[in-house]
Formats: structure tokens, C-alpha cells, sequence
């Protein structure tokens, strides 16, 4: 960032709910204890979040990609009683961590912790989904959408991390991650099941809302043509 979009940052977070002591503990440890403390989600957008499962309140969240876990306390902020988030993350000397939070958070029953390859875990799991955050591989996003789109609830919404990729899906850089994010991005544009939005959050958040009615209608009227 600038130092234009640093300050811009800064008063969001200075004029923005606070995180809990439990998240900053985690966000401090996060970056004294792991190689890439840029992969967590972070205040605003952990905020966000929150405040979209607390909307939404989901009986059942699938999240790709846990890393620390940031995120994954942020979600359960919105879970009811009968709640529970399926997390998988792939890098299982991670899991200390995670689960270090998830009791300090007294969150252990209400999350389902799966330690191993996510292609393969997300498939098997016997759930549909209120809420899937997808924040895992970048050039496996095809791929995790293809894998859970039938799986969400109408209604349903997928958040996909990291789309705008700093930036370069506008710089015509040839990288595979860039490339493949951006042909990601305009598979979901173009997918008539859902409705979509791609926030310029941080390293650019999409929003993906699988609609709840049939794609020759709106608001149950029938479209004409």
C-alpha cells in the first residue's frame, strides 16, 4: 500500500469495531510465530466477517484455508446455538496454533478441525452450507467453487480471499496465480446461479450469493424474453 491507502487503512480500523482480546492475542502470536503473518485476514476484514455471519447467522460454515485461525473465530461470532464450522487447512504444523485459539475461545465443539488436503476433505464432508470462505490456494479456486457450489443453501453465500492478487489482475501480469485468478473471477461473473460482488478489500474480497430463485426470474416474476 501507498502511504495514500496506509492512512486510508488506518482510519477504517481507528473508526471501526474493535477486535476482541482473544483475536488481538492471536494476531500478535501470528506474526511472532509464522513466516507469512500477511495471509491472516486481519481487523477489517475479520470485522466484516463477523458481521456477515451475524447476518446470516449459518447453522453450517465450510472454510478453505485456516492458517492461524483468525478467520475462523471471526465466523463463529455469527454461529447460533446449533452452529458449527467445518475448517480445513492443509499445513498441519499449524494445527498447535489453531486449536490453542479455538480453546481459548472455548470454540472447540462448535468447530470441526480437519488437518489435510483440502481438494479431498471438502468433497467428502456430508453437509450443505449457509457460509464457505474460501482462502486456501489461490490457483485451485475453479476448482474449491466447482467442488462446493451445490452444496450451498440457497440464498447461501461464498466470500473467495485474495482475487484482486495486489493488484496484478489489472497489471496483465502472466504469472499462474494471477492468470488463474483472474479466469476465476470471470467464471463467477458470468455463472447465472449466483450474484457476485468484489470488494477492494485489503487484497480483494468476493462476495458470491447463490440466488434463491431461478435464473428466468426475478423476485419470483417471470422475466419476459
Amino acid at each position: 500500500m501507498n502511504r495514500r491507502q496506509k492512512q486510508v487503512h488506518r482510519y477504517c480500523s481507528a473508526h471501526s469495531s474493535p477486535q476482541s482480546d482473544i483475536l488481538y492475542e492471536l494476531e500478535r502470536e501470528t506474526h511472532l510465530k509464522t513466516l507469512a503473518p500477511q495471509m491472516m485476514s486481519g481487523h477489517l476484514q475479520g470485522r466484516l466477517l463477523s458481521l456477515l455471519s451475524k447476518m446470516l447467522r449459518p447453522r453450517r460454515i465450510l472454510e478453505i484455508g485456516v492458517f492461524t485461525g483468525y478467520a475462523t473465530l471471526c465466523l463463529a461470532e455469527g454461529l447460533p446455538a446449533d452452529g458449527i464450522i467445518h475448517a480445513v487447512e492443509g499445513n498441519p504444523e499449524l494445527e498447535y496454533l489453531i486449536r490453542k485459539y479455538l480453546k481459548k475461545a472455548d470454540l472447540e465443539d462448535k468447530v470441526k478441525l480437519h488437518i489435510g488436503d483440502a481438494k479431498v476433505i471438502s468433497g467428502t464432508l456430508d453437509e450443505t452450507f449457509d457460509l464457505v470462505f474460501i482462502d486456501a490456494g489461490k490457483r485451485d479456486y475453479a476448482f474449491y467453487y466447482d467442488l462446493i457450489i451445490d452444496k450451498v443453501n440457497p440464498g447461501g453465500i461464498i466470500l473467495a480471499d485474495n482475487v484482486l492478487w495486489s493488484g496484478k489482475v489489472v497489471d496483465g501480469a502472466t504469472d499462474a496465480d494471477t492468470q488463474l485468478l483472474d479466469a476465476f473471477n470471470k467464471k463467477v461473473n458470468a455463472d447465472e446461479r449466483v450474484e457476485n460482488l468484489i470488494l477492494p478489500l485489503r487484497d480483494g474480497l468476493t462476495v458470491i450469493r447463490r440466488k434463491t430463485v431461478d435464473s428466468n426470474t426475478v423476485d419470483g416474476s417471470t422475466v419476459d424474453g
